[in-house]
C-alpha cells in the first residue's frame, strides 16, 4: 500500500502494510485495534480509527497508518464520526470535503444517505451543517452542479437532451426538462437556441 495519493513523506516508513488482520478489523470496526493503527481512504481523503462504523471501503482504496499524524500529514482529514484525533473537525472543512466529493461525482445516484454515509455522519446533520455553510442543502448543490453542466454540453455540444440529462445524472428526462426550466426560465432546447442566436 504505497500509492496513497498526493503523500509527502520524506520516507516510506510512515505508512504500513495492510494485513489481513488489519482489514478484518476495519471490516469488523475492531476497537480493540484503535491504538494500533489508523486506515485512510484514498477517495474521499478522510481517515478513521479501525472502530468506526462507517461505510466498509474498498480495500484497493485503503492506507493504513500508525498515527494520526502521518494521516494528517498525508492530507487527510479526520472522521467526523469517528474523531480519531479526538478533536472535531471544522464544519466548513467537512462541507468542504463533502462538496469536492460531489464535484468530482455529480453523474451518480447522491442521496442524503450516501453522502452521510461517505462523510461519515448522519444524513440530518450533514443536510443542517451544509445548508449553514453552503446557504443551500446539499439536494440544491447537487442540483446546480449538475444544471451548470449540462448548460455547457447545450452550448459545446450537439448531444441530445436525453443524453445530456444522463450525463449530468438525472436518466428521467421529463424532470431534467422541468427542474432545468425551473431553475433557469427555459427548456433545454430554448436555452440552447437563445445561445446560439447570442453568438
Amino acid at each position: 500500500m504505497t500509492d496513497c495519493i498526493n503523500i509527502r513523506f520524506q520516507d516510506s516508513d510512515d505508512q504500513e502494510m495492510m494485513t489481513d488482520e488489519k482489514w478484518q478489523a476495519i471490516i469488523s470496526n475492531d476497537a480493540s485495534y484503535n491504538d494500533q493503527f489508523f486506515y485512510a481512504v484514498k477517495t474521499t481523503r478522510i481517515f478513521c480509527k479501525p472502530s468506526c462504523k462507517s461505510r466498509i471501503p474498498k480495500k484497493e482504496n485503503v492506507c493504513i497508518f500508525q498515527n494520526a499524524e502521518q494521516a494528517l500529514h498525508a492530507n487527510f482529514r479526520p472522521c467526523k464520526r469517528c474523531k480519531p484525533t479526538n478533536e472535531k473537525l471544522p464544519d466548513s472543512e467537512w462541507v468542504a470535503v463533502i462538496t469536492e466529493y460531489i464535484d468530482k461525482n455529480f453523474t451518480e445516484k447522491l442521496t442524503l444517505e450516501k453522502l452521510a454515509s461517505i462523510a461519515h455522519g448522519s444524513p440530518y446533520h450533514l443536510h443542517r451543517t451544509f445548508k449553514k455553510i453552503k446557504g443551500m442543502t446539499p439536494v440544491e448543490y447537487i442540483q446546480k452542479i449538475r444544471l451548470k453542466i449540462a448548460k455547457e454540453y447545450l452550448i459545446e455540444t450537439n448531444k441530445s437532451i436525453a443524453d445530456i440529462s444522463t450525463y449530468v445524472g438525472i436518466p428521467n428526462k421529463p424532470y431534467f426538462i422541468t427542474l432545468f426550466k425551473e431553475k433557469t426560465g427555459h427548456t433545454p432546447t430554448q436555452y440552447r437556441q437563445l445561445r446560439k442566436m447570442e453568438e
